[in-house]
């Protein structure tokens, strides 16, 4: 690990790892840091994504596909079911991954394409000049560290510490952040071809419990409830261990995971001087969904081009930074946004 970079990179994500591909493709010195030990755990994700949308970034590869989804069910509550196939369901159609080993290929492509990849590293302050970010503080494996860079991309989830140490404002409204609790199961009777979505407040109050399979009889099992219906003592792995008692009596949990979604819109300011948001950091889940996985890598390849653009004629403002955004950011995210307003 140098002390000097072009770009660094918070987070080894699917942002993170499209944002230190795209930026050392270009031509800059680049280090990515993740704060575990190792890339694509803990598994915090469902793990579905639509086909088309993966292929805009990476060639799809078998290792790191756990099932091919030719359809969808919905589900109401009174128990009626909605089949729709794969030129009707769009993105929910698609392929599950495994994120253990995608979410590798994804750092491994960053990794070869010049970024230096470092893990158990994490962030722990931004280094500041002049009101400006110039690199972070950090603890790599224990033992503290400057890492300056000319821009600074940080994809560190939903938490988004940096960018809030940064300046900018992260909060996520209560009512707006998904509560979450997924199992990974086994021994269950399923589709394997299917993803299946169940609506009704008596099993996922203003929210959905997904089904996503990921090969013979094992399945990602979730939900996902507002942040308003979890006040009141409701949690999700509430709703999820009633489901599963009643569904699958008989299968097994290998895995359990829970944790927060934001559903809110994209955070109205990503960048600050020197610095640039990408990925669930950047608030870019879509909001009806609750999926991440593409915005993740859209806003990830986007900053990475930004960056390099900024680099390239050396200014890294403010104004520079959003002058090379508004040349390419879409209103996709707030217009669905308008739609989840409208539904709920």
């Amino acid at each position: 690990m140098k002390s000097r970079y072009d770009v660094l990179v918070i987070g080894g994500g699917p942002a993170g790892a499209l944002a230190a591909k795209t930026a050392a493709q270009a031509g800059n010195s680049v280090c990515l840091v993740e704060k575990r030990p190792a890339i694509g755990t803990p598994v915090r994700c469902a793990e579905g994504i639509g086909k088309e949308l993966l292929k805009e970034y990476i060639k799809p590869d078998p290792r790191w596909i756990s099932a091919d989804i030719e359809s969808a069910r919905i589900i109401a509550p009174n128990g009626t079911a909605i089949s729709l196939d794969q030129a009707r369901a769009g993105n929910e159609v698609g392929y599950v991954l495994d994120r253990k080993i995608f979410d590798r290929e994804l750092v491994w492509q960053a990794a070869e394409a010049g970024a230096d990849v470092i893990v158990k590293t994490r962030a722990t302050a931004p280094i500041i000049e002049n009101g400006a970010v110039r690199g972070a503080k950090v603890l790599s494996a224990g033992v503290p560290a400057d890492i300056r860079a000319e821009v600074v991309i940080t994809a560190d989830g939903t938490e988004a510490q940096f960018a809030r140490w940064a300046g900018l404002d992260t909060t996520v409204p209560l009512r707006e952040m998904m509560s979450c609790a997924q199992y990974l199961m086994t021994d269950i009777d399923i589709n394997a071809g299917s993803t299946d979505f169940y609506l009704g407040n008596s099993i996922a109050p203003e929210g959905y419990l997904w089904v996503f399979p990921k090969g013979d009889r094992t399945a990602n099992v979730g939900v996902g409830i507002t942040g308003r219906k979890s006040r009141d003592g409701s949690r999700a792995k509430d709703y999820l261990d009633r489901f599963v008692a009643k569904n699958f009596p008989n299968g097994k949990a290998i895995e359990a995971i829970a944790g927060g979604v934001p559903v809110c819109r994209p955070l109205p300011c990503t960048v600050s001087d020197g610095l640039l948001v990408a990925g669930d950091a950047a608030r870019v889940v879509d909001p009806i969904t609750g999926g991440g996985i593409g915005n993740a890598m859209y806003t990830g390849r986007l900053a990475g081009e930004v960056a390099s653009k900024c680099i390239s004629f050396s200014e890294f403002s403010v104004s520079a930074l959003i002058r090379e955004l508004i040349k390419r950011n879409p209103k996709m995210l707030l217009e669905l946004k308008a739609l989840k307003d409208t539904l709920v």
